[in-house]
């Protein structure tokens, strides 16, 4: 374990809430928290100020909700862990919240015990689901098997059918090229589709190019 404390942001759109969370993971001295934020654009826009290792963010809250802003959250820092804090318990949430890159899942009526371990099994590189989540590992799937696409990777599959190349995409959505390759082998791997011309004809014969299609 490191001697430097772990970095912990919190976002949560109820402010007691939030400062509740804060003065329990303060009485640990391995733990800091460097603030809490009211919604997921805010967390966005000052996570690099910010810096920190792990994010406790809430699903639903106003201006942009966790799994958005869990994709850009790790678009912007990759190497931040995003633990999903919610009330939210059903095998839908948890699994789109993993299928969009949270490491971990945790209920808020958790003992604060539960919150540090998953803050800690994280940092250890380690997914980690509290035990009422435990009974959804296995991401959601649509009708034909397949993992559904993210609201993201539905706008990198949008802009790919265009014809648009790795660095047009990363211009057009300010994100760098690495990050676009990432999006593209994920939605190659959940559609089972792998080549570009594939994923152009997918597009074309569920209508993504209309802006008609179903994920």
């Amino acid at each position: 374990m490191s001697e430097t404390p772990t970095r912990v942001l919190i976002v949560d759109d109820h402010p007691m809430v939030a400062e509740g969370i804060r003065a329990l993971l303060e009485t640990f001295d391995d733990l800091d928290v460097v603030g809490t934020l009211c919604n997921g654009q805010e967390a966005v826009d000052q996570v690099m100020n910010l810096a920190p290792d792990v994010i406790l963010l809430d699903l639903n809250m106003p201006c942009m909700g966790g799994l958005t802003a869990t994709e850009l959250l790790l678009e912007r820092r990759p190497e931040t862990r995003i633990l999903i804090l919610t009330m939210h318990d059903g095998p839908e949430y948890i699994g789109a919240a993993l299928s969009h890159g949270a490491m971990g899942y945790v209920l808020k009526d958790v003992p604060t015990e539960d919150v540090k371990e998953a803050i800690d099994a994280v940092m250890n590189g380690e997914k980690y689901l509290c035990t009422g989540a435990q009974a959804a590992i296995k991401p959601t799937k649509i009708r034909d098997g397949r993992e559904p696409l993210t609201d993201r990777e539905q706008t990198i599959l949008l802009e790919l059918a265009q014809g648009k190349s790795n660095k047009d995409v990363a211009i057009a959505l300010d994100i760098s090229v690495r990050t676009v390759e990432t999006h593209r082998k994920n939605i190659k791997r959940k559609l089972g589709i792998s080549s570009t011309a594939g994923l152009t004809r997918y597009a074309m014969e569920h209508g993504v190019l209309q802006g008609t299609g179903r994920f």
